[in-house]
């Protein structure tokens, strides 16, 4: 057990697996109290039990629950000092396959999701005090693919969102920052189940050419920079991005 995040508490979006579970696993081995929400209220219920946090149901699209779920995480007399907008899906297609509903479907989840998070966390952030939020984003929203474009798209504006929210804190000196992280190609489950319908290991194997230090992310590596992030070692970093890919960007 640590003291990082000692007296500090924190709302995290997805946090029923991948980089959600691990960084709310990290967030309390750290002294946090954390809060987890998800869409997935069975998974969710069984991570919160095994960690030894809370959970709330949630979906992030909805601007109602959003203020339900800050609600409820004031109510309850902690503050709030660290969110963790986590939560978030994926999509391959390109700009001419692209249908309007996914494209909308993709922007609603992993963008405008982030916009309410920062509109409706920012006043119990600042009553806190001290506060940090990470968006995370994807190695995708610096590096553009062909068949990405909703992805693509959706993830780079997350970056300059953060950016946005950053100055706007500093302009109005509440002590909060606001950062984006860019993951590369991660082991997290969804990654593993697309490996399941190729037992050669030959996506595998080009994911990690893609990749200079040939290997995909793990989800610590992903929780311990946000675990940087959302702790005070880090309190004059505001308005950038964390590039987590390997070096996959200074090609």
């Amino acid at each position: 057990m640590s003291d990082r995040l000692k007296n500090k508490v924190a709302l995290i979006t997805g946090g029923a697996g991948g980089f959600g579970s691990a960084t709310a696993k990290l967030f309390k081995h750290n002294g946090c109290t954390v809060y987890i929400t998800d869409i997935n209220t069975k998974k969710g219920e069984e991570i919160a039990e095994e960690i030894g946090v809370s959970f709330l149901e949630h979906d992030v699209t909805d601007t109602e629950r959003w203020q339900e779920v800050i609600d409820h995480v004031k109510s309850e007399g902690h503050g709030l000092n660290i969110l963790v907008n986590n939560a978030g899906i994926g999509h391959v297609s390109n700009v001419e396959a692209t249908t309007l509903e996914d494209w909308n479907t993709i922007h609603k989840v992993d963008l405008d999701s982030v916009f309410y998070g920062c509109k409706y966390a920012l006043p119990v952030l600042r009553d806190s005090g001290n506060g940090s939020i990470i968006n995370v984003s994807s190695i995708s929203g610096i590096v553009a693919g062909h068949n990405f474009a909703a992805y693509n798209s959706a993830k780079a504006a997350v970056r300059h969102l953060s950016k946005s929210v950053a100055l706007h804190c500093a302009r109005t000196t509440d002590l909060v920052r606001c950062n984006s992280i860019h993951p590369v190609f991660a082991n997290t489950e969804l990654m593993k189940s697309f490996f399941s319908s190729d037992p050669s290991g030959e996506l595998l194997k080009k994911l990690e050419k893609q990749v200079p230090i040939r290997r995909l992310a793990e989800v610590e590596d992903i929780a311990n920079a946000i675990l940087f992030l959302a702790s005070d070692e880090s309190k004059m970093i505001t308005g950038t991005e964390l590039l987590i890919d390997g070096g996959l960007s200074a090609q």
